[in-house]
């Protein structure tokens, strides 16, 4: 959801970073049918092992939420299924020690499969729906949009959040959208009552203007993932949504 060009290089260099302020970030808790409150974190990184070889799911997963991460999404397209599973459930150790969720893009049984804390569904996915009837009332359910109509139709189905982009260009994903602009994810963030996550192409110069535009947090991907030092460049992301959110 991010590109390869959103800002690694920056995230690469010393320059000192804020400590990540977690009074600033108080998350909603949406409360399930089953009265359970739910999560939503600020700050989304998507695992990769596509992009990079050097770090496995659970390693960038551990750096990340040391950065200041408060979710991660495993996302492994390829492979075989036990191959998946296997990196998965460490992934999800490694977030369940930290007390953080992780959701798992696309799959819904390997979410169920690990007692991950939800899944991520594209437009093409798995029916949000039946994902909701199959995990539960308490799972967090993302969904992916590039319309406000898909976000509308999206918290409809049952969706916890909406992750919509690619606000800004991104290469991240072989075929990605046409990107949808500030204004419209401000468009998206006024019609639907749940958070919208802003993804595609977020750099940190470019989070106050899409916290600006009403998206309640960000997702990244590459400019994590293949940063020489991950845990640094979460941090920066962190610093830059605790800045923007101290001065709103």
């Amino acid at each position: 959801m991010a590109t390869s060009s959103d800002g690694d290089a920056s995230s690469n260099h010393d320059e000192p970073v804020d400590a990540p302020d977690e009074a600033s970030d108080s998350a909603p808790e949406e409360s399930t049918a089953a009265g359970m409150p739910v999560r939503i974190g600020r700050l989304h990184v998507l695992t990769d092992f596509k992009l990079q070889q050097e770090k496995s799911h659970a390693e960038l997963a551990r750096l990340a939420l040391r950065g200041g991460a408060d979710t991660i999404q495993f996302r492994q397209k390829h492979g075989g299924i036990r191959n998946i599973l296997s990196q998965a459930r460490v992934t999800q150790d490694v977030c369940r020690d930290a007390s953080m969720p992780m959701i798992v893009d696309d799959r819904v049984d390997v979410a169920q499969a690990v007692g991950a804390a939800g899944v991520h569904l594209g437009q093409e996915d798995f029916p949000i729906k039946d994902a909701r009837r199959l995990l539960g009332e308490d799972a967090i359910i993302g969904a992916t949009a590039n319309k406000v109509s898909e976000a509308v139709t999206a918290y409809k189905e049952g969706a916890t959040y909406i992750g919509f982009g690619p606000v800004f260009e991104t290469q991240s994903k072989r075929n990605p959208g046409s990107t949808v602009g500030l204004e419209l994810l401000q468009d998206a963030c006024e019609a639907v009552p749940i958070p919208v996550i802003a993804i595609g192409g977020i750099t940190h110069d470019r989070v106050r203007p899409t916290l600006d535009a009403g998206a309640y947090g960000i997702a990244v991907l590459s400019s994590i993932a293949t940063s020489k030092n991950p845990e640094r460049a979460a941090a920066r992301f962190r610093a830059a949504i605790d800045g923007a959110l101290r001065t709103s």
